[in-house]
């Protein structure tokens, strides 16, 4: 399979010829490891290394992820790509978006009526010997998603806390060199795939206005990432419709499929 060279170029966003992320490649040695074994050590890098949180934008740069040292769906994605791309692996991106039933739980109940009805969301897809493999369960850390399963003892669906699974006792999230997902049941619609997210990005942005974004950027996130913090330590907040004796989504929303 002939690979375009735009899925292993950098871009704004996939900038992994900074000096953080080159010097991370080259300590970390991934370079020097068979193809499926520099996805996999990244992959995990991401999943656990980057723990989820809430940044100031989904359009930030990957070095800027990484230096925040935490992120979501989007912002995960964009490290995870900038990374790969920096060993050479070509990669691309899936849009989405997801039912903002998923983020219940994470978002605060005072807020979660002012969050748009979808949200934007991506995994990437990575080439392995000519296939493409969907990427997604690296955006909960194996705390957090412990920390969920515990709560949720035998439970098998789950659409809240920025879960959206039917195996939540045993997601597919580890890297095995197939598909891995953590958030698939709360997708409500297809965007198609990308060559990077700047892409993505470029003529779509959360419609949420000016001044429900700055409210966000500097107070509503922060919020969130508090809520992230206490659920990782096993203080999940109950959260109406989603205790433990229901399964899936809130009546309210259905089930994507």
């Amino acid at each position: 399979m002939q690979t375009s060279p735009c899925l292993t170029a950098t871009t704004p966003m996939l900038d992994f010829k900074v000096p953080a992320i080159a010097a991370l490649i080259e300590a970390r040695g991934w370079s020097r490891l068979p193809r499926a074994d520099r996805i996999g050590t990244i992959y995990d890098f991401v999943r656990d290394d980057i723990p989820f949180g809430y940044n100031r934008a989904d359009d930030i740069s990957a070095s800027d992820v990484l230096r925040d040292g935490y992120g979501q769906c989007n912002t995960k994605a964009t490290l995870l790509m900038a990374l790969l791309r920096g060993v050479g692996v070509p990669c691309r991106l899936h849009g989405f978006t997801i039912h903002k039933a998923l983020q219940r739980g994470v978002v605060p109940e005072a807020a979660y009526p002012w969050a748009p009805a979808e949200i934007l969301h991506s995994w990437v897809e990575v080439e392995l010997d000519g296939d493409w493999l969907n990427l997604e369960g690296f955006i909960l850390d194996s705390p957090y998603l412990q920390a969920i399963q515990a709560a949720f003892p035998g439970r098998e669906s789950l659409c809240g806390y920025g879960v959206g699974t039917d195996r939540l006792d045993a997601p597919q999230v580890g890297w095995t060199g197939e598909d891995t997902y953590i958030q698939k049941t709360g997708i409500a619609r297809d965007l198609g795939t990308f060559a990077s997210p700047d892409d993505f990005l470029e003529n779509r942005k959360q419609a949420i206005g000016r001044f429900k974004e700055q409210l966000y950027r500097h107070a509503i996130r922060h919020w969130m990432n508090a809520r992230v913090r206490k659920i990782r330590n096993g203080d999940v907040p109950p959260v109406p419709g989603l205790d433990a004796r229901r399964k899936g989504l809130p009546k309210e929303h259905g089930h994507a499929a």
